[in-house]
């Protein structure tokens, strides 16, 4: 019988060794390999998993696929940064970003970059 308890969400990455380096060791998250089955499992402090899984001849999403809320986004911004993540991704014309590439306009403070697939992922300020 169907239960929608427990529900995850999951995306696409070209090189999973790749995104386990990021996810665990640039952001900080726990990251689970699944024995022979090409899946990561993240998991963020707050709960929940997310399965990231290898994909032959991925593209990337042209949408956000993770959010990660943050009470501050001009830290998180900085945070980022110091890691190496480069958060200013889109043209102002597209999206109307600071030089740091928070957008202050039209909802709450967000800044998004990619991961190593070119995924799109965010701090969104809460």
């Amino acid at each position: 019988m169907f239960h929608p308890d427990g529900a995850y969400s999951g995306f696409a990455v070209d090189d999973l060794e790749a995104a386990h380096r990021f996810y665990a060791d640039t952001l900080g998250l726990r990251v689970e390999v699944l024995a022979g089955s090409g899946f990561l499992t993240l998991h963020p402090r707050s709960g929940g998993r997310v399965l990231v899984y290898g994909k032959p001849h991925h593209e990337p999403a042209s949408f956000t696929v993770l959010n990660f809320p943050v009470a501050d986004v001009e830290a998180a911004v900085d945070d980022l940064r110091s890691r190496g993540v480069e958060t200013k991704i889109y043209a102002d014309a597209d999206f109307p970003t600071d030089s740091r590439g928070i957008m202050r306009e039209g909802g709450p403070l967000i800044a998004w970059f990619r991961d190593p697939a070119g995924n799109v992922l965010a701090v969104l300020e809460e």
